[in-house]
């Protein structure tokens, strides 16, 4: 499997996923920092794949969604942006609807399944 049909198989799998520089709990710069705490502040779980131990998808990501920078969060297989676009949706008060609306919807998905 290539590295673009991996990411696709992250975002396809994971109703919240963010591409970052580290980790949430060890984030390796502001961008993904300041993300990665907007996410966890919605109290809604998500999945995190650290760009910096993967050349490939480090490489690729940029390519898949023609976004250039790192943060990269996907909300139900949609880009929703990087960190600025995080963070106002966040203040809005909107990024905290968006991921329980998908976390219920995979919740849905597998009760049903």
């Amino acid at each position: 499997m290539d590295a673009l049909e991996r990411i696709d198989q992250e975002v396809k799998n994971n109703p919240v996923i963010i591409f970052m520089k580290g980790t949430p709990q060890f984030p390796m710069c502001g961008f993904s920092m300041r993300a990665a705490k907007a996410l966890s502040e919605c109290g809604v779980p998500f999945t995190h794949v650290n760009v910096l131990q993967d050349p490939e998808i480090f490489e690729n990501l940029p390519r898949y969604a023609d976004w250039p920078t790192f943060p990269q969060i996907y909300v139900d297989g949609e880009l929703i942006g990087g960190c600025d676009i995080t963070l106002e949706l966040h203040a809005g008060g909107e990024l905290k609807t968006l991921l329980e609306k998908a976390a219920a919807r995979q919740e849905t998905a597998a009760n049903a399944g």
